[in-house]
C-alpha cells in the first residue's frame, strides 16, 4: 500500500501556557476565617504603595507571558468578590487585580503529552489555490496532573501529499463562560467562549464541569451536515471525573461558541463514539463500542440520546485480537462510507486499519483490510505508552487521506495514503 509518512512532528511542549483559576479552600460567608478569607484580608490590609509593589512584580514575572494578564486578575477578583460578598467600589483597581492574582494559576496544558488528533475541513476556505485544502485539527493536550484538554491547530494541505501547519500564536488562551458560576458542582450543558482576539491555534477548551473535571479525552470533530443543508461541526469526546466517563458532544457552527453537552442513554457511558457526517435513512449514525471489545452501529432520533446499536465488527486478525476501535468518523465515498478502525494485538501494540460500510445500510461490512495501513514502529514505538497510533479521524482530500495519528501518547505524526490502494488492500 502506499503510504507517504510526513516528517513533521508535534510534541508537548511545556512553555505553552494558560492562566487559570486556583481553587482554594473556604467555608463561606458567614464562617470562621479560612485561606481565602485571610488572603483577601492581607491583600485589602496592605497600603496603596505596598499593592502596587506587589502587582508590579506579579507583572513583571507574568504579563509578557499571557494575553491581557490584568484583565484575567479582575475577572478571577470578580468571582472571588461574588463567593465573599465584597463591595468592589471600596476597593481600587490595583488591589483587586492582585487579590484575583493570588487565586490564580500558570498551567501549562500540554506539558506531559499531544496526541490523539482528528482533523476535519476548516470552516474558512477563502483564498485557497487549487488542489489546496485548509484544515482544521483538534488534539488532545495533556497537562499537570494528567488532565486532558482540547486544543486546536489549523493548516493547509495539498494534493501532492504536502502541508504546513499556521504558526502557534505566542500567548494560548482558554475558553471561558459568562454569566455563570463555574465551581465544580456545576453540571452541563454549557457554552464557552473563545476570545475574541485569539485565533483557533492558540484556542484551548478545559474542563468545567464535574463531569469533566479530570479531562476531556478523544475528541472525534465531525463536519455534519444538516437536512437544511447547513453545516455544523460536532465533536464526541469522552468526559472524565477521576472515576466515571461519560460521552459528550461539542457543538459549534462558527468555533466562538462551543456547546458542550452531555449525552444520555446507555451508549453514553462508553467511549470513542464517532459520528456520521449526515443522517443515514434519516436517522442519526454512531460507531461506537459499547463492549469495549467491538464496534457497533448506533442509531438514534435524537443527537444527544444514543443506545446500545447492532455488532458489526468483531477482532479476525492477529494485530486486532485483543480489541477493535474506531478512528474517527466514517469518511463518505461513492463506494460506501470508509471507517477507520484502531486494532490491539499481542503485546498490547496498535495498529490502524479500515473498513467499508455500504452507504445505505451501514451495518452491511463490504471490505476490511486484511493487514493494518500503519502500525506501531520504529520511531513510533517510544512514549508514554510504548507501541501505540492512533487517530481521532482522517479527512478525505480529493483521492487522498490524509491521516493524523498520536504516537504513544506522547506526540503527532501525519500520514497519506490513496484512497484506491486502501479500497484495493480490502478483502
Amino acid at each position: 500500500m502506499n503510504l507517504f509518512t510526513h516528517e513533521l512532528r508535534l510534541h508537548a511542549d511545556p512553555s505553552r501556557v494558560v492562566v487559570r483559576p486556583f481553587h482554594i479552600a473556604w467555608g463561606g460567608v458567614g464562617g470562621p476565617p479560612n485561606r481565602t478569607e485571610r488572603l483577601v484580608a492581607e491583600v485589602l490590609a496592605m497600603t496603596p504603595g505596598q499593592a502596587r509593589e506587589q502587582l508590579e512584580e506579579v507583572l513583571k514575572d507574568f504579563e509578557a507571558r499571557h494575553w491581557q494578564t490584568r484583565r484575567v486578575f479582575m475577572t478571577r477578583y470578580d468571582e472571588i468578590e461574588g463567593l465573599l460578598g465584597l463591595d468592589s467600589e471600596q476597593i481600587g483597581d490595583e488591589k483587586r487585580q492582585l487579590i484575583g492574582a493570588y487565586f490564580c494559576h500558570e498551567y501549562s496544558y500540554a506539558a506531559a503529552a499531544l496526541m490523539n488528533p482528528s482533523a476535519v475541513p476548516h470552516f474558512d476556505q477563502s483564498g485557497m489555490p487549487p488542489g489546496s485544502l485548509r484544515v482544521l485539527m483538534s488534539m488532545r493536550a495533556v497537562g499537570e496532573g494528567h488532565i486532558s484538554s482540547v486544543a486546536f491547530r489549523e493548516g493547509i494541505i495539498t494534493d501532492r501529499n504536502q502541508m504546513k501547519l499556521a504558526p502557534e500564536p505566542p500567548f494560548a488562551t482558554a475558553t471561558d463562560a459568562t454569566g455563570r458560576e463555574l465551581e465544580e458542582a456545576l453540571e452541563g450543558p454549557i457554552t464557552v467562549y473563545r476570545h475574541r482576539d485569539s485565533t483557533l491555534s492558540g484556542t484551548v477548551i478545559f474542563p468545567m464541569t464535574a463531569a469533566q473535571s479530570k479531562g476531556l479525552e478523544d475528541m472525534r470533530i465531525v463536519q455534519f451536515q444538516h437536512e437544511d443543508g447547513s453545516l455544523e461541526w460536532i465533536g464526541t469526546y469522552t468526559a472524565y471525573n477521576g472515576s466515571q466517563i461519560q460521552s459528550e458532544l461539542m457543538r459549534t457552527r462558527d468555533f466562538r461558541a462551543f456547546d458542550l453537552v452531555p449525552m444520555t442513554g446507555t451508549a453514553s457511558h462508553n467511549k470513542g463514539m464517532a459520528l456520521f457526517p449526515r443522517k443515514v435513512d434519516g436517522r442519526y449514525m454512531m460507531i461506537g463500542r459499547s463492549d469495549g471489545e467491538n464496534l457497533f452501529l448506533l442509531k438514534s432520533d435524537d443527537l444527544t440520546h444514543w443506545d446500545n446499536g447492532e455488532k458489526i465488527l468483531t477482532p479476525v486478525y492477529p494485530w486486532e485480537l485483543v480489541q477493535i476501535g474506531n478512528c474517527g468518523p466514517p469518511i463518505e465515498l461513492d463506494e460506501g462510507w470508509l471507517l477507520l478502525t484502531h486494532g490491539v494485538g499481542a503485546m498490547r501494540k496498535y495498529s490502524i486499519g479500515a473498513v467499508l460500510l455500504d452507504k445505505r445500510d451501514p451495518a452491511k461490512v463490504i471490505g476490511r483490510t486484511k493487514e493494518p495501513l500503519l502500525a506501531a514502529k520504529d520511531q513510533d514505538r517510544e512514549g508514554y505508552v510504548p507501541n501505540v497510533v492512533y487517530s481521532c479521524g482522517a479527512i478525505r482530500h480529493g483521492d487522498t487521506l490524509f491521516l493524523p495519528y498520536g504516537i504513544a501518547d506522547s506526540s503527532i505524526g501525519f500520514a497519506f495514503v490513496g484512497i484506491r490502494d486502501l479500497l484495493a488492500a480490502m478483502a
